[in-house]
């Protein structure tokens, strides 16, 4: 059950990447927005547009491979207490644990999203469903 000040987006949009930036910048407003957050806003702010777009980008590129008939999901919910992002995506899935570590020293172009995900965000976890699949983050705000 949801109180009175929780907040809840979702929103769902074709599987293309020129929606990349419109739902980093609705994190990013939300963010500048939460008067609830004990940490620096704008900090936040930077740090939601990038494991959003992050996350994107690994729906559209790699678990639907361009598939312009697809669509990627994203919902978003803010307690008391944590903010909470899922994005849902049709593809193969992935195993979250497998997925190692860039090279620090060794300059990649790809690679780094989940990553840069997991150092941002206080708890990520991935699950295969029937239908979907879904990239959990978890931010407390406190």
């Amino acid at each position: 059950m949801t109180a009175p000040d929780d907040i809840q987006v979702d929103i769902i949009v074709p599987n293309q990447t020129r929606y990349l930036s419109l739902i980093g910048n609705i994190g990013e407003a939300i963010a500048k927005e939460l008067d609830r957050y004990q940490g620096d806003r704008e900090t936040l702010a930077y740090h939601l547009n990038l494991v959003l777009t992050e996350a994107m980008t690994n729906a559209i590129r790699h678990a639907h491979h361009q598939d312009a008939s697809k669509t990627v999901r994203v919902r978003i919910h803010i307690d008391q207490d944590e903010l909470c992002i899922e994005v849902y995506d049709q593809g193969q899935g992935f195993d979250l644990e497998d997925q190692s570590l860039p090279a620090p020293d060794t300059p990649v172009e790809h690679g780094r999203g989940l990553f840069l995900i997991r150092t941002l965000m206080d708890e990520v976890e991935y699950h295969r469903g029937e239908h979907a699949n879904v990239l959990i983050m978890r931010k407390k705000l406190s």
